[in-house]
């Protein structure tokens, strides 16, 4: 006989891939009811089994604010900070931006998709990275697009909002009191770096957001998530949205080696990827 808790765990499991494409695998299930703690507070409960039983009930929905969605927003995980992964990171002020800034010299336009945003420090970093290239980017037309599954994460990026812990997450002091400004609340981002940024909600494994080809795409830490076939999924969707000379920056523990045939390595990049070029046909011999 099947124990009720682990049939419940299935249920949120279950709910989790339906909306987002995440596995619950095993070693993540430890987690849940301490992920799940607000949502048993809210609602007077205090145990998956009961969880499930509130689920079945029929009820009144919103857009985001039915239980089955505060359950999904309360299991993903939104970990984040400014400048992540350093190393990795860096390589975009130092090689790509500039390699970009030459391909796109004629047009003067920029695309940035960072899927998987959280919160929006990602996309808040590459915004300041941007602001202090001022004369390099000088009449351009750049758009940092930030999008992620979670209703609730793309409201605090919208903000731009962050907490004395957050903001020193990855920033440094000059870096704090250029872009940002202190007040009750927090610290907010200026709005001359926000200017080049929007969020929005949107799930990777659906079409892309943006109509025109993006020249950047970071997903960082986003297909951990996913077991095989909806990680190829995934990278189908981000090559239909790449333009054919732009790169993918992934997660440092992540790789398409062995995942996807849509992309190749980046030269000797680290985290970096371009798609892959359409193979050629073989040439028919004829006989002589």
């Amino acid at each position: 006989m099947i124990d009720s808790s682990h049939a419940s765990h299935q249920i949120v499991a279950d709910l989790l891939a339906e909306r987002t494409g995440q596995q619950l695998t095993e070693s993540r299930r430890w987690r849940v009811s301490s992920a799940l703690a607000g949502v048993f507070r809210e609602y007077g409960i205090s145990n998956v089994d009961q969880l499930v039983c509130l689920l079945d009930e029929p009820r009144r929905r919103s857009s985001d604010r039915d239980l089955a969605t505060e359950v999904v927003e309360a299991l993903l995980n939104n970990e984040t900070y400014f400048f992540r992964d350093k190393p990795t990171f860096d390589q975009l002020p130092a090689e790509i931006l500039p390699l970009l800034a030459e391909r796109r010299a004629e047009t003067k336009r920029l695309t940035i998709w960072s899927a998987g945003c959280s919160t929006g420090q990602e996309v808040h970093s590459l915004a300041m990275l941007l602001a202090e290239q001022k004369d390099r980017w000088a009449g351009w037309s750049i758009d940092i697009l930030g999008t992620d599954v979670s209703h609730k994460a793309i409201r605090a990026a919208r903000s731009g909002l962050y907490s004395q812990f957050e903001i020193q997450r990855g920033l440094g002091v000059a870096q704090m009191l250029r872009h940002f400004e202190e007040t009750p609340a927090g610290w907010q981002i200026l709005e001359e770096v926000r200017r080049t940024t929007r969020f929005q909600q949107h799930n990777i494994l659906t079409e892309p957001p943006l109509r025109q080809p993006v020249d950047l795409i970071l997903c960082r830490n986003v297909l951990l998530y996913f077991d095989v076939e909806t990680r190829r999924r995934a990278f189908a969707r981000l090559s239909g949205a790449l333009a054919p000379d732009g790169f993918l920056m992934l997660g440092a523990g992540e790789t398409v080696v062995g995942q996807t045939d849509a992309f190749v390595p980046a030269d000797k990049r680290a985290s970096l990827y371009q798609r892959a070029l359409p193979a050629r046909p073989a040439k028919l011999l004829h006989a002589g």
